[in-house]
């Protein structure tokens, strides 16, 4: 196969789009307006179901998604305060706790946590605004092969496996900042908040810090899990993973260096600042 010479992001992103439209049976044909690139790639990723593609595509897909990283902007944990530097908080471990509002992919720390689904496959609705769908388009399209590779390992003997509610899963991070994703299903609330859904919440927070500390991961950042879409109550969300992870730093304190809790909207953060 001929090696392509790409040498800028409007190129990449160029051979992009279209190798991607070449991989799809539905979209094989279809032409993108210029200004419409990214949009059509971040779709096509979404919709893009478990398969190979060329080693030429993923090292150009890798170095498109690490440059628009660093543009983006990363974050380091030096950049994030604790609660007890940026607000005085006194409550149990307030050296190593950290609110952050923005966008979790722009993190540098060990680990994120993803609020996926059962089916482990991130989100397949184009340019959706869950966080499940930011993490893997952000990641690249070597996320969704992993978790699919774990899915069919764990189908050899439960052809109808979905995972469970409340366990979490260690993978790869690839174009991401950080190290590794913690992929947590959380508890869909339909009707009345009830101690089993939060206990279920509960779980997620502890099966990622747990898994947290068997991977080596020193600093971790938790989504609002389950809220928003899965309309788990946003304040009764945050008290739960406050006390969650303050129970879990009684025994475990000197495996974690950081827990940032990551806030996109101005609510959630009005929410956690007035908890700590």
């Amino acid at each position: 196969m001929k090696k392509v010479n790409i040498q800028n992001q409007d190129e990449r992103l160029d051979y992009l789009v279209k190798e991607l439209c070449k991989d799809s049976i539905e979209y094989k044909t279809m032409k993108v307006n210029k200004a419409d690139r990214r949009i059509a790639m971040r779709s096509l990723m979404n919709i893009r179901v478990p398969k190979s593609i060329s080693k030429e595509f993923l090292k150009i897909q890798d170095e498109f998604l690490k440059e628009e990283a660093v543009n983006k902007g990363i974050i380091s944990l030096d950049d994030i305060p604790t609660v007890r530097e940026e607000y005085g908080s006194k409550i149990d471990y307030a050296d190593k706790i950290s609110i952050w509002q923005g966008d979790i992919t722009r993190l540098s720390v060990d680990g994120i946590v993803n609020a996926a689904n059962s089916q482990m496959l991130g989100c397949f609705v184009p340019c959706h605004k869950c966080i499940d769908n930011a993490i893997h388009s952000s990641a690249g399209i070597e996320l969704r092969q992993e978790c699919y590779e774990y899915m069919q390992g764990k189908r050899k003997t439960d052809l109808d496996y979905e995972e469970p509610t409340g366990s979490a899963v260690v993978t790869s991070a690839y174009n991401l900042p950080c190290k590794y994703v913690i992929h947590t299903v959380g508890p869909i609330v339909y009707n009345d908040l009830t101690d089993n859904l939060r206990d279920d919440l509960k779980n997620c927070y502890l099966s990622c810090l747990k898994a947290a500390v068997k991977s080596g991961v020193r600093s971790i950042a938790f989504c609002c899990i389950s809220t928003g879409e899965f309309h788990f109550p946003n304040e009764e969300a945050a008290k739960i993973a406050l006390r969650t992870v303050s129970d879990f730093l009684k025994t475990h304190e000197e495996y974690i260096d950081r827990i940032i809790f990551n806030v996109f909207k101005d609510y959630d953060l009005d929410i956690y600042k007035k908890l700590i």
